[in-house]
This record gives structure tokens, sequence and C-alpha cells, in this order.
């Protein structure tokens, strides 16, 4: 009998000890299976808002969401992440996508600017968290207010108080802009793809990607989203692959957005904030990345 209990708890220790061992595989793991199936979808989310997933599979696995924004239909509203300079050369606190989204009670959001300073040397060393301070690239304002100062080398998506959109190739929103992010390069102007340099042109590789593209009017927007870095699931579209996309779908003008990690799309539903794409961050799938600033929208129910 006491020879059974021993073999009993010995039995029981290995099952605890490998449950130990296996656990932070399959915490690890969990957020591989949340991810968006990669399906076609096309769908309404708000009035003037229309949202469409694709999934393919040449050159390799993208997942590509694009959502389309009519800014003339009633309801709609802009918004951009509000800062202020402070001593230390810093502008905003980092917040995720969903955060933004629920803090100002908004309907949809994408992350904009570039910014500094960053860390990522994943998973546990990575800069910034939620709230810590950082700085825009470009010109950056909420409300008329400018917090960040253009950069000739960063274009800037101008919006003025009627909802117009203009993209900037001097980085300098005109006066009057109610709302402004900016991006490092314009990928098209005046209904042409702008020729990259040699050196960008040899580097454009699969990568995370969002974009801003508005039609001649500036009363039609589209967000383009790519999701990247996650082998056999999304690998990323390259600068001339999302710029083709774009001009595919009636664009003037383009902007590139901040990529990578930072890539996140967010919109609000019935049981609160949730991703539209599948960001990465530290390597880890659906884990979204506190970055400076987001461009948001209200919108009304459909």
């Amino acid at each position: 009998m006491k020879l059974t209990n021993r073999l009993k708890i010995k039995q029981i220790s290995h099952i605890l000890g490998f449950g130990i061992l296996l656990a932070p595989i399959l915490i690890y793991n969990i957020p591989y299976f949340s991810r968006p199936a990669q399906t076609n979808e096309t769908r309404s989310l708000f009035q003037g808002i229309a949202y469409r997933k694709e999934f393919r599979s040449n050159p390799r696995s993208i997942m590509i969401h694009i959502v389309s924004i009519d800014l003339k239909a009633p309801g709609i509203g802009i918004f951009v992440t509000p800062g202020a300079p402070t001593a230390d050369l810093t502008e905003t606190n980092a917040r995720t996508a969903t955060e933004f989204l629920k803090e100002f009670k908004l309907q949809l959001a994408v992350n904009s600017n570039f910014f500094y300073p960053f860390v990522e040397e994943a998973p546990w060393d990575y800069y910034p968290r939620r709230g810590d301070r950082v700085n825009n690239v470009g010109h950056a304002l909420s409300k008329s207010q400018a917090y960040s100062q253009p950069d000739s080398n960063f274009p800037a998506l101008c919006f003025d108080p009627k909802n117009r959109a203009q993209i900037v190739e001097n980085g300098n929103c005109p006066a009057g802009t109610a709302y402004a992010v900016a991006g490092d390069t314009l990928l098209a102007k005046n209904g042409k793809i702008v020729p990259q340099s040699p050196e960008k042109s040899k580097d454009d590789k699969p990568y995370p990607r969002a974009v801003a593209a508005i039609d001649k009017t500036g009363e039609k927007l589209w967000l383009i989203v790519a999701d990247g870095k996650q082998r056999l699931y999304s690998e990323g579209l390259k600068l001339s692959e999302i710029t083709e996309i774009s001009m595919q779908l009636g664009a003037d003008t383009v902007l590139n957005l901040d990529g990578g990690g930072s890539v996140t799309l967010a919109v609000s539903s019935p049981s609160g904030a949730k991703l539209l794409n599948a960001p990465i961050q530290n390597q880890i799938p659906m884990q979204e990345r506190p970055v400076s600033n987001h461009l948001g929208f209200y919108a009304r129910e459909n």
C-alpha cells in the first residue's frame, strides 16, 4: 500500500511538473488562435464607414484590412490624441489603440505618427509602456492645437473643421487645420505613384503596414492596414504593393504611417473595443503596442 501511494505521488508530481513547464508555452500560443480568420469579409461598421478584410496567399500569406470613410456622412467626426509639450521635450502619453478608443469614446482608431524614444528587446525590455511620455515625429494637432511641430521630411494628413482632408508634402498643415497626423513617405500624389529612391526601393520588403489615402476631393479617406511578421498567417506588404492597392481603390494621394508592431486598427462594439487586425508586439500576436498618437473617428450606428 505504501509503495502504491508513493507511486501515485510520484506520478502526480510528474504531471504537475509537466503542467508547470507547459503552461508558459500554452499562454504564449493562445493569441495565435484569437487572430482574425484568414477569410474575406465585407461589412458596414457605421454610417459612412465600411470595412473589408482580404486574405491573399500569393505572393505570400497576407491579411489586408481596408476601411473606407465618407468624411461627409452624417455623424462622422475626427479626433487625434491630444498632447502638450513639456520641459523634457515629450508631448503625449503612450496608449494602445483600444485604450485611445475607450478613453475618448470613439468608434474607430488607427495608429499614426512615428515616435521616439522606442526600444524593443522582446519580450521584456521595451519602451514605451502604457503612460510613458513620448515624442511625435512630424506635425500633430488636436482640436486646432499643434503640439508637435512640422518636419519637412514627414508629410502630414490634415483635416479642416468641415472634415475635408488633404495630405501636405512639406509636412506643414495650413492655417485653420483642426486635426492632423504625420507619416514618413508620400507614396502617391495627384493620382500618380511617387518614385522612391533606389536605396528605398532596394530595402522595400514585406512588413506590417498602415497607410492613409484620400481621393481628389478630400471627402473620402481610406485606411489600409496589412498584418505582418507572422509566418504562415500574414507576412506583410511591400510599400510598392500597398501603394498599388491604394491606387486600385481610387486614391489620389497616399501617405505611409508608422508600421511594424505599431500597426493597429480598433473598432467599438456592443461588448467593448475590439481589434480588426492582428497587431504584433514583442513577438506576441494580438498584443498592442502603446504608441504616441492615434487618428480616431466618431460615427453613428447603422
